[in-house]
């Protein structure tokens, strides 16, 4: 069962029907293939699975049929042709970028992307010859005017991490196209449910499922979404060759996790959107990034590329990192962990955490100050979040 035996269903019901098909024994719930490897009927039949020559199963880092199915689920809720499901989020760009780029090619990246990503662009792929530019993330001239004759990718993460910029997909796709580029576009925040880059002209979409694709912090996981040729053998052959693959049992994990993905983005969305306007009304807060409020920048783009808002928000509070911080060990509730898209709401400071490993001038390039919080909603009631962060709050005008 594919995406092409039903194309007029919705995203909510290919998350709860896509990518599954039964064995013969009938089961409703998709079981676990946990195996290594896989028996052959003959030497013949073996030599024609490596051969490539006939479909089917040979070795689980790079084909097994719980993985198949999460993969197939999730490339039908992006309407994209295939999924190839790696162990983590960074491997996924990992094995986008060594399958797919060379020694000499150029890649234009936002400057507000996750730290990890940076570095992984400068630190590793430098090495390699290969080169990233940065540039301002919603400035669309900026992206083209940093455009070179060796340039193969345009990257970006839309919404942003942490401030939330909302990024002109169809723009950008637009460059791609001029220059014979690929654009990749990490959905990590609003995943399916809220947004399809692939409608607005992307040509691969990056997850971490460890985020909300799975929702409730199990598992780690990632996943490359394309075409068949450009994913299903280049960004393939990379991960069946170098092995970052996904676990049968995460990929369980986020197989069905993708059947709540819609409810669970719109209730994170819900709780984000009070939570954001109840900031902005503090005193001690002098910033909200949230596309959801009208004082967002890129709030009207928002609402025309996006469904919703999303769970993550930031806020910016007196004090630099000492006010921060006083927020944050304020909070009894709330979990401070960097990790995001949890059914429970998680506090983080970037500039000491997930940013920390880029240097302050790129940090203060990104926006990312001292006296910025990040916040992934989660699906407590709302008011009980508030009450959380109120005392850390009232603390900043002690």
């Amino acid at each position: 069962m594919n995406e092409n035996d039903q194309p007029t269903w919705g995203t909510a019901t290919r998350g709860v029907r896509a990518g599954h098909s039964r064995t013969p024994e009938g089961e409703h719930s998709e079981p676990i293939f946990a195996t290594s490897s896989f028996v052959f009927d003959s030497a013949d039949q073996a030599a024609a699975r490596f051969a490539g020559d006939e479909p089917g199963n040979i070795y689980s880092r790079f084909t097994n049929p719980t993985v198949r199915a999460f993969g197939e689920r999730l490339a039908a809720m992006e309407g994209g042709e295939c999924c190839v499901a790696t162990s983590s989020g960074m491997s996924a760009i990992l094995s986008t970028c060594l399958g797919l780029l060379e020694q000499g090619d150029h890649i234009v990246a936002a400057n507000t992307l996750f730290g990890s990503t940076i570095s992984l662009f400068n630190n590793y792929l430098g090495k390699l010859g290969i080169r990233t530019s940065y540039v301002a993330t919603t400035d669309v001239d900026a992206w083209r005017e940093a455009v070179t004759p060796d340039t193969r990718m345009l990257f970006v993460e839309t919404p942003s991490n942490p401030l939330t910029e909302v990024v002109d997909i169809a723009a950008l796709a637009q460059i791609a196209r001029e220059h014979d580029c690929w654009l990749v576009v990490d959905n990590c925040f609003c995943t399916p449910a809220l947004q399809k880059p692939f409608d607005f002209g992307a040509d691969i979409v990056i997850h971490s499922a460890t985020k909300f694709l799975d929702g409730q912090g199990r598992a780690l996981g990632g996943a490359v979404i394309g075409d068949a040729e450009t994913v299903g053998e280049k960004v393939f052959g990379f991960l069946r060759t170098a092995g970052p693959a996904m676990s049968p049992f995460n990929a369980w994990i986020f197989h069905k996790a993708l059947e709540t993905l819609e409810v669970r983005m719109r209730a994170h969305s819900e709780n984000a959107q009070t939570l954001a306007t109840w900031l902005e009304a503090q005193p001690g807060v002098t910033r909200v990034h949230y596309p959801g409020l009208a004082s967002h920048p890129q709030h009207e783009l928002a609402s025309r590329q996006q469904t919703g808002f999303g769970g993550i928000l930031a806020f910016e509070v007196a004090g630099g990192r000492a006010g921060a911080w006083r927020v944050i060990n304020g909070t009894r509730m709330l979990s401070i962990t960097a990790n995001l898209g949890d059914t429970r709401t998680t506090i983080v400071h970037p500039a000491s955490t997930t940013h920390s490993r880029i240097s302050a001038e790129e940090r203060a390039r990104a926006g990312i100050g001292d006296g910025l919080v990040r916040i992934s909603a989660g699906l407590e009631n709302v008011e009980d979040i508030i009450a959380d962060l109120e005392p850390g709050l009232a603390a900043l005008d002690a």
